[in-house]
């Protein structure tokens, strides 16, 4: 086996800084019957494991994003307590640090074979049984693609979970949400520099229209908008800002790509057994899951979310009282990240007790 290349993008504010550790975990067969060579997982984890081996907590990460993304919610009092939880944050395939189009050695750039959500929580769980030793998990907490995740780990648990917390999520990827992944692939591909996916360098161009539909548009709402940029000059400002965000979070256009594939083609009723029948599949789920959404949510539409809670069967709900559409979710706000954290927390407490 080759290992990969490891990199980790600068650490930015907020942000937790653990040794980050890569899981070689040989060929790997996909859902699709493609094989991933070589499959490497990026990873990192907070806290102990206890004696009883039972406190373990899985966070998946959102698209474009890393094992960082829920970092907020991690730390001594918060919702994910590396005094009471084995806390183990995994890099989805495509992000970059797991293996990738832009890293892997065997399959590099438009060789890598295209990979689904179940893919992910399949490769999940070979980190944590083979990897980690685990044979259980007290919780998954998932935000975005992530939450989408945590859905589908409810539905069919590849090892035995406690509770699973999905976060702006869907259970089944809707129309809407797969025209703005499709706006944000074509704004890297017309970039001349893209080359069909065989580029040199990144297309920049692209990204710098990929920004402002996918960072700008998909991720606010109207009313975060006009309260971030209420004059013109200062809309300029937030455009700027939002294209250097971009340029500077060294994503890679293969990579952002293969992941919004996976995301597009996601639905939990794909699950072997349920026939496409996305219903029969959240109606299937047989422990506590907590969902929560904001009123407004321009990329993940909230109503995805509000339904995917009322076919679950005491699954509870909480609406995110945030004017800041997907990133309701993000830790951006710190009246979200209170409310987000007291509401993990509690749910956790009430539903999984750990032998610590």
């Amino acid at each position: 086996m080759t290992p990969l290349a490891f990199r980790h993008p600068p650490l930015r504010s907020g942000q937790l800084d653990a040794p980050h550790q890569l899981a070689e975990l040989g060929d790997h067969q996909l859902e699709s019957g493609e094989v991933l060579r070589s499959l490497c997982l990026s990873y990192v984890t907070h806290g102990t494991l206890s004696a009883q081996r039972d406190n373990a907590v899985l966070v998946t990460c959102a698209i474009g994003s890393t094992h960082h993304r829920l970092d907020f919610l991690i730390g001594p009092g918060r919702a994910l307590d590396p005094d009471r939880s084995f806390v183990v944050a995994v890099d989805a395939l495509g992000n970059g640090l797991s293996s990738s189009p832009s890293n892997s050695p065997e399959q590099p750039g438009l060789a890598f074979p295209r990979f689904g959500i179940r893919d992910l929580v399949a490769t999940q769980a070979r980190l944590l049984t083979e990897t980690l030793g685990l044979s259980s998990l007290r919780a998954v907490v998932g935000a975005s693609m992530g939450g989408m995740q945590a859905l589908q780990w409810a539905v069919q648990p590849p090892l035995p979970l406690g509770v699973a917390v999905a976060l702006t999520p869907m259970a089944r990827t809707t129309a809407w949400s797969r025209l703005l992944n499709e706006v944000c692939r074509r704004a890297l591909q017309s970039d001349p520099a893209f080359a069909g996916g065989r580029y040199r360098e990144q297309p920049w161009a692209g990204w710098r229209a990929w920004a402002l539909v996918h960072r700008g548009l998909a991720m606010c709402t109207p009313a975060s908008v006009e309260a971030l940029a209420p004059t013109p000059i200062e809309l300029e400002r937030l455009i700027d800002r939002l294209e250097r965000e971009a340029l500077d979070s060294e994503l890679d256009a293969n990579d952002w790509i293969a992941q919004s594939h996976a995301y597009d083609a996601h639905d939990v009723g794909g699950t072997p057994g349920f026939f496409g029948d996305t219903a029969a599949a959240l109606g299937s789920v047989s422990m506590p899951v907590l969902v929560m959404a904001p009123p407004l949510d321009l990329y993940n539409p909230v109503e995805e979310a509000r339904r995917a809670a009322s076919l679950i069967p005491g699954a509870r709900w909480v609406e995110i009282p945030s004017a800041e559409g997907h990133l309701a979710a993000s830790g951006v706000r710190e009246r979200e990240v209170r409310l987000l954290d007291r509401t993990i927390a509690a749910f956790l407490s009430e539903r999984t007790e750990p032998g610590g």
